[in-house]
């Protein structure tokens, strides 16, 4: 069984799809009762910014055969460092740090028992690089990479291989709606390859990170950038 939280839209869903067009038993996760996940995926509905339903859903987790765990549900809020909330501050924090750690530990029983399992935490450009007013949001990508590199270091004896995915500009409906077309075209004249990044190119990363051909990569976070990040 492979869980993909935070897969009713944009890089999740398209993770979600490919994963279940490769032959895996898929559940997504959303926030909201009764979302519709990818055809042939079952959904749950858990908000990870509540800490007690939170440890309920990885309770209830640490009990069901998951073998491919991807930590997508994310948030983030912009704001100058000296106007940080702490209460956006935490919430970003519960549900990109806290939620993907207590996933990790829930699912590493029956990996662990059974020899073999993946683990691909969806990372950001802005958990290698920042800039302004990304505080916030920066501070729980680099920690979900130092917390990922740590679980390789202790899960790969046991067959157990865990990375990072850090997608750059991406093209969803979210992108689109919050930049609009001048918007999306002022992002992609920043980004070598002049485009922005489809859903379908980050997730055929997951697809083989997760997989069966991946057989040796542990502990790395891969940028999906367009080349942004290292020019």
């Amino acid at each position: 069984m492979a869980l993909v939280t935070g897969g009713t839209r944009g890089i999740g869903r398209s993770i979600a799809a490919r994963l279940r067009a490769d032959g895996a038993a898929v559940t997504i996760t959303g926030t909201r009762p009764g979302g519709i996940a990818p055809e042939g995926c079952s959904y749950e509905d858990v908000d990870f910014a509540d800490p007690l339903a939170t440890d309920r859903f990885a309770e209830r987790m640490s009990e069901a055969p998951v073998d491919i765990l991807v930590n997508n549900a994310g948030v983030n809020a912009i704001a100058p460092f000296s106007e940080i909330a702490t209460a956006d501050f935490d919430r970003i924090q519960r549900v990109n740090v806290r939620a993907p750690m207590l996933l990790c530990q829930a699912v590493l029983g029956y990996m662990r028992a059974r020899g073999w399992g993946r683990i691909v935490n969806v990372s950001s450009i802005f958990g290698v690089v920042s800039k302004e007013e990304r505080a916030s949001y920066s501070a729980s990508k680099f920690a979900l990479d130092g917390m990922t590199a740590s679980l390789a270091a202790e899960a790969a004896s046991y067959g157990v291989l865990a990375n990072c995915v850090a997608p750059g500009f991406i093209d969803t409906d979210l992108t689109r709606r919050v930049l609009g077309e001048a918007g999306m075209a002022e992002m992609a004249s920043t980004v070598p390859a002049r485009r922005l990044g489809r859903p379908e190119e980050v997730a055929e990363l997951v697809a083989w990170l997760a997989g069966p051909r991946n057989t040796y990569m542990s502990g790395q976070n891969v940028v999906v950038d367009g080349g942004f990040t290292r020019t």
